[in-house]
This record gives structure tokens, sequence and C-alpha cells, in this order.
């Protein structure tokens, strides 16, 4: 063996002894007590950096990485909670309170779509608990740090996506299947965007071992939704390839989303040339969630009040 190939081997033992010596939870928790603060470019030579990560300049913990995640995680159980069961996250015995800006959420009354296909809604219904199960599982990694569920808007966000896309003046993710297939990928492809940007950013081992769970999670949550809307049709196909041009608007004009169509056939994974999942920086993320393209701007669209957490505002 040579001193590269020891090391691995040494690092591969110790992580397995960590791992019987302790749970994820607890190793997160001591992680984060730990409060270890890091500059953006930090722990890895800068070119091994996406340049938008680069771009984060200001220090972060990976508890506040934690709670801007945690902001999504409540933003799509909710969503998908409300379209498969009719109520709310909280209203299934899950907290949301915590630190920040607590409110209510702006939906239709009677959310609960009328499902036509089984499969459809046994998927989505699998996907509602897993983004229920993040919520807890990143609450509890976070303990009294968590942050609260802050105000979301699904109606008047969704209007004004549909308006800035050229869709119509209105749009009701909860009216139907395939609307709700739609409204489901506007936000959770941005997932995926954020947990890829903030990656390089965290510092704690067991931390990104959870991140890349979440993450790999939401592929197949993405996935799913990304055939089945192509499965719809062309008008679902033209539908959501308009949600995807305002999001690489809305990003600072960076190409980093793709339709369900490459040219005539079936776009499913959005990758870039190397076939990786793109990353997102903060900024760009909030821009999309927010529906502004201004700086600093830091609150809009889904939350109405803006994020919860020290990660709030587009530079």
């Amino acid at each position: 063996m040579d001193d590269r190939q020891i090391r691995a081997a040494v690092e591969l033992v110790r992580d397995r002894a960590l791992e019987r010596s302790m749970n994820r939870r607890e190793a997160i928790l001591k992680a984060l007590g730990g409060g270890a603060v890091i500059a953006a470019g930090m722990a890895l030579p800068a070119l091994a950096l996406p340049r938008q990560v680069q771009a984060q300049t200001q220090a972060v913990t990976d508890a506040d990485i934690l709670n801007f995640t945690l902001n999504f995680e409540y933003l799509e159980s909710e969503y998908y909670t409300l379209g498969t069961t009719g109520q709310t996250i909280e209203a299934l015995g899950i907290a949301t309170t915590g630190a920040g800006t607590s409110g209510g959420i702006n939906v239709r009354a009677n959310p609960q779509v009328p499902f036509t296909n089984q499969a459809v809604r046994e998927f989505l219904e699998e996907v509602a608990l897993d983004e229920r199960t993040h919520v807890q599982f990143v609450r509890s990694a976070l303990g009294g740090a968590a942050v609260a569920r802050p105000p979301i808007d699904y109606t008047n966000a969704f209007n004004a996506a549909a308006q800035a896309a050229g869709i119509g003046q209105t749009f009701d993710p909860f009216a139907s299947e395939i609307n709700f297939l739609i409204g489901g990928l506007t936000f959770s492809d941005v997932t995926i965007t954020a947990l890829k940007g903030a990656s390089p950013l965290i510092q704690s081992r067991d931390i990104l071992d959870s991140a890349a769970g979440l993450l790999g999670t939401e592929g197949y949550h993405v996935g799913g939704l990304r055939l089945r809307i192509y499965n719809a049709g062309p008008t679902a196909q033209d539908q959501f390839q308009r949600i995807s041009d305002l999001r690489d608007n809305l990003d600072n004009g960076s190409d980093k989303d793709q339709g369900v169509v490459d040219g005539n056939r079936l776009n499913v994974v959005a990758t870039d040339a190397d076939g990786i999942a793109f990353s997102r920086s903060f900024s760009e993320v909030l821009r999309i969630v927010y529906q502004s393209e201004a700086s600093g701007v830091s609150s809009g669209g889904f939350f109405p009040s803006g994020v919860n957490g020290s990660i709030r505002a587009a530079a």
C-alpha cells in the first residue's frame, strides 16, 4: 500500500468505529455543539468548489445550513401533505415551532387533490411521508436551534408564477392530479440544487452524510415527478418548461434548469455535461422561491415573510 491507500484505510476503519459508537443523530448534535464556523471555500481548495459556491463569502455553520434546508422541508412537507390528506403537518402531530417568524399557510379550502390514478396517489403519499420525516429528522438534529416554519403562501405564489411564466392568470396546484405534480416539481427541483450547492460548505462528516441521504431521496422524488409530467402529454410538458425557464431567469440568468423534454426525447434527470446535478448558491435559491431577481431580496413568493435562520437574503 502507498501512503494514500493507508490513509484511506485508516479513515474507513475510523468511520466504521464511529458508526458503531454513536447513531447519526448523536453525531450531528455533537458536531453542532462544537460551534464550528467556516467561510465558503475554507474546507476545500477554492478551485475544487463550483463558482457559485465560491461566491458565498459569508461564514456559515452547519446549523445554519441545516436550518436553511429545514425551511424547504417545511415547504415541501406541507404541500404534499395538504394535497394527499387535506391536512397540515401540524394537524398530523409534527411540531413546527422554533426560532424566527412563524405563521400560517395560505392555501385554498379543501386542498386534498382529486386523484384519478391510484399509483400516482400512492407515490405522492409516499413523498408526503418522506417529507414529513425529513422535517422531524432535521428538527431533531438541530434540537433547540431549529427554526420555526415561516409563513407559507401557495395561492399567490403559484398565481404569480403562472403569470410570469405565461401559463395564465392563475394556477391552482390542488385542482387536479397533473397540476399537483407540476406544482410539486416547481420547488422540489430547486431543493436538489440547494442541497448540492450547500454540500461543499458542510464541515461535519455525519451532517454531510445526512445531507447526501436527503439529496438522494429528493432525487428519487423528482425523477418520479418528471416522468409522470412527461407522460401526461404536451400541455403538461409545455407548462413545466415555462416554469423551468422562469427559474432560469430568476436565479440570475444562469442555465441550471431543464424541462422534461430535451429535443424530442424524455429528460428525466436534469444534469450538466458530466451527468452531475446542478448546484445553486443560497442567493440563487432564494431568488427563485422569493420570485424576485433583485439583490438583497429577503421575502416574497412562497415565503411572504422570508425564510427563517441566518441565511435569508439574496446577495
